[in-house]
């Protein structure tokens, strides 16, 4: 997996390469920015998976560059990990695609955890994050969220978070190698996923499997920016 990292702390950006690199064979950190408009330019030039991306930054932040970044390297997931557990820096990275906001006193082996799982297609966010920004837009969410929660249909729990994903690609017309590609396993693997999904949804095909999850296409797009505690 090819990893960036944004940061306008040089020595913590050094310190994380060795990190990951150490503790994750399959990472290879392929650059280092600066700011945000650095890793803008680096997006561009370099093959990159996933980013890790700090918030406040000179030049240009955080925010501002996962929302130019995702608007042209959809692909590329990007995990915010600073210091700061402002409600708006959350929510604004959130909405502008960030599939992650960790907190840079997360363990080590916990980080890499993180990063194996928003590549599987789940979006975390630091428990401390997640319970503080809970509480506060809980009032003006609580409707939404019941709504939402009464409306999945059961099949729907029964997928853990990498056959959801693949069906997130599977209704984008992806096909087995293309999502083989992008969440890095072989074709067969794929095969078997999809069909154990065939066998969840009670469907025969891939034709009325995308049919049917369209009909809750919906919620794989609210369900990011519904936000629950995570748990590691």
């Amino acid at each position: 997996m090819n990893i960036l990292l944004v940061d306008d702390q040089l020595l913590f950006l050094e310190s994380l390469k060795i990190v990951l690199e150490n503790l994750d064979k399959t990472f290879k950190v392929v650059g280092l920015a600066g700011n945000g408009e650095e890793a803008v330019k680096l997006v561009q030039e370099l093959s990159v998976d996933l980013i890790l991306m700090d918030v406040r930054m000179p030049v240009m932040d955080g925010v501002a560059a996962t929302k130019i970044i995702k608007e042209k390297f959809p692909k590329i997931n990007i995990i915010m990990l600073t210091t700061f557990e402002d409600d708006e820096y959350v929510k604004d990275a959130l909405h502008n695609g960030a599939d992650g906001y960790m907190l840079k006193n997360i363990p080590p082996e916990m980080l890499v955890s993180s990063i194996q799982a928003v590549k599987d297609g789940a979006v975390l966010i630091s428990p401390s994050v997640a319970g503080h920004l809970i509480d506060s837009m809980y009032v003006n969410n609580k409707k939404a969220a019941s709504n939402l929660k009464r409306d999945i249909p059961d099949w729907y729990n029964l997928l853990n978070s990498r056959e959801k994903n693949i069906i997130k690609l599977l209704i984008k017309g992806r096909s087995n190698s293309e999502i083989a590609e992008e969440i890095f396993v072989g074709s067969q693997t794929i095969r078997n996923y999809i069909s154990v999904i065939y066998s969840k949804l009670d469907v025969g095909n891939r034709t009325e499997a995308i049919r049917k999850a369209q009909q809750i296409d919906s919620f794989f797009t609210i369900s990011y920016n519904v936000i629950y505690k995570s748990t590691f």
